[in-house]
């Protein structure tokens, strides 16, 4: 795959993380893109993500050696249509979503099987958009590939080739056998999160309780029902019958864990039963992704007096530095509270500290 030009539809935190890499790696790759919102193409332009700083017609996509769907997939079957008469033939299309079998079906019922790949970085976060995308967002995380029928050997090298060249791990699958797996091991929890969610919102106190000391376990379990709405009900549109088929059988096992607890919770099987799934879960071998390059953070002491956070955050953007995150932190690793800012690149990083220091600010570096 000789590529010179790389087209985005849709850039939210996938699209845009994968262009950051693709430009930070190739600068002289040209990469244009359009999305549902024009304030999205002019953030990415003024950033020099992407070389248009307006939206573009699905007709300035023809040159493009690869095209990367990144919207909801009922959208991307729509681009796909659109796209069928204007690409090269040596174009590849692929995307980016967690759902295969109806883009494939689509992509079969179009005669676009020569020229499509179908693709699922399997990373995220419950952070959406391209001011959260980060290059290093698909660093080491598992990149399935779903091919088409007529997809060569030769492409299926040349995109896995390139997969690997994103820091992610391809593997290949049958895309009806990825919407069975996804289904299990990420549609499923995220049902069981919404609905968590949703079950202590009904049953708490008019105080909020619940709302209120919810701690570890619950936060954990629910950290995904942060997740964008609006695709996941694109998701659960595209793989309905997978996702409830699965559901049955979790309220079956559920529902045999209850007749284990009211018959006897002290019985040996069901400390088995919580044994065989510890040993199971431990057993997961997990990408580990490069966290410490993701995270651009710098502790500083903060006077106790109104407006000084926005003083900082005043004297930061005088610069023309973005901040991704900040906040008080109180924990044992500082005697006293400390402010904790977060940037989205080291760059940022760095400027900040020397501009901070400048100004008689203290900096702490966070023990290891």
């Amino acid at each position: 795959m000789k590529i010179t030009k790389i087209g985005f539809i849709g850039l939210g935190l996938i699209g845009a993380s994968i262009a950051k890499k693709i430009k930070h790696d190739n600068p002289e790759i040209k990469i244009i893109a359009t999305a549902k919102h024009e304030k999205t193409i002019i953030d990415a332009f003024n950033i020099e993500l992407i070389d248009n700083n307006t939206l573009l017609p699905m007709k300035a996509f023809s040159e493009c050696d690869c095209i990367f769907l990144c919207a909801p997939v009922k959208n991307n079957i729509e681009y796909l249509k659109d796209l069928k008469n204007i690409i090269k033939p040596s174009c590849i299309i692929t995307d980016v979503g967690s759902t295969k079998t109806e883009i494939h079906e689509n992509v079969s019922s179009l005669g676009l099987e020569n020229n499509f790949i179908g693709g699922h970085p399997m990373t995220g976060s419950e952070k959406t958009g391209l001011a959260n995308a980060n290059r290093y967002l698909l660093e080491n995380a598992y990149y399935i590939i779903t091919p088409t029928e007529k997809t060569t050997k030769e492409q299926l090298n040349e995109f896995s080739k390139f997969v690997s060249s994103l820091g992610s791990i391809p593997l290949i699958l049958d895309y009806k056998f990825h919407d069975h797996a996804t289904a299990a091991i990420s549609h499923l929890p995220h049902m069981i999160a919404f609905s968590l969610v949703s079950l202590i919102e009904e049953i708490d106190n008019n105080d909020q309780i619940m709302k209120t000391i919810a701690a570890g376990g619950f936060r954990d379990m629910t950290r995904i029902a942060s997740s964008s709405p609006a695709m996941w009900q694109s998701i659960c549109m595209s793989n309905t019958k997978e996702i409830t088929n699965l559901m049955d059988k979790f309220v079956n096992r559920l529902n045999s864990l209850k007749k284990t607890l009211l018959k006897d919770p002290s019985s040996p099987d069901l400390f088995s039963y919580f044994e065989n799934c510890k040993e199971y879960r431990d057993s997961m071998l997990i990408p580990v992704s490069n966290l410490q390059q993701m995270t651009y953070e710098l502790y500083l002491d903060l006077v106790d007096e109104a407006g000084s956070i926005a003083t900082i955050a005043t004297i930061l953007a005088t610069n023309q530095i973005s901040i991704k995150n900040i906040g008080i932190i109180n924990n044992r690793e500082f005697e006293e509270g400390v402010l904790r800012i977060e940037f989205y690149d080291e760059l940022s990083l760095i400027k900040s500290k020397e501009i901070l220091k400048s100004k008689n600010y203290t900096i702490y570096q966070r023990k290891s």
